[in-house]
């Protein structure tokens, strides 16, 4: 299996959810007062293949989860937040890059302006022979960061809120949002693809952020 494709991951077992416990788990959340928690590795739905959404909530329901969603990757603050994040294993994600990053990081990482999206049963595909390696971190993973390499070009197949299929393409740092967060609809962490011996704590990244890649890769042996 390429270490590019959208498939689960091989030690991520199918959902043992049924999609009446899926909706007894976000109805709960749609009449809570709070914004959910983002759940921490360790919680079972973040490693098992979520379930695809297939009319579990209604259109009505499924708006006000994608809303809440969205707060929560806005508050964390977050590009991107798959519905596993909240505890809810369901093939469903929202995706939002609008950070003001220096002119190094635009170049460095070809990051650029990602309008506001939610997929449905979303899977991508490598178009290209390119990859890159950059650090990453994830909400579910708190405190920690480490090098993952993924492909620089993917074309996501998925369908959106009003259940039209669409497919997009996504170049450099886009696709590796799109990457990251259709990986946790699979059961699927940064830290099952990274360079185990890049990994950080964020304190740490701020040295390597400051004195650059190539300096992180000979000092730590990655």
């Amino acid at each position: 299996m390429s270490s590019f494709d959208s498939s689960p991951h091989p030690a991520a077992p199918v959902s043992a959810f049924t999609p009446e416990q899926v909706r007894s788990l976000v109805l709960p959340i749609l009449e809570a007062e709070a914004l959910p928690p983002i759940v921490q590795v360790g919680h079972p739905a973040l490693r098992q293949q979520s379930l695809p959404f297939d009319g579990q909530l209604t259109s009505e329901e499924l708006g006000a989860l994608i809303d809440i969603m969205r707060q929560v990757m806005h508050n964390a603050p977050g590009v991107g937040l798959a519905a596993p994040q909240i505890g809810v294993p369901l093939r469903l994600a929202v995706l939002e890059d609008k950070f003001d990053v220096g002119p190094e990081a635009v170049a460095a990482r070809s990051r650029h302006p990602l309008d506001f999206f939610a997929v449905v049963n979303p899977q991508y595909t490598a178009t290209s022979g390119d990859y890159a390696e950059h650090y990453e971190g994830c909400l579910s993973v708190r405190g920690l960061q480490a090098v993952v390499k993924r492909a620089v070009d993917v074309q996501l197949d998925y369908f959106d809120v009003q259940g039209r299929q669409q497919k997009a393409s996504f170049n450099g740092w886009q696709a590796r949002i799109v990457q990251h967060e259709t990986d946790h609809l699979n059961g699927t962490l940064y830290i099952d693809r990274c360079s185990i011996r890049s990994l950080c704590a964020d304190s740490q990244y701020g040295q390597w952020a400051e004195l650059g890649f190539d300096t992180a890769r000979a000092s730590l042996g990655f």
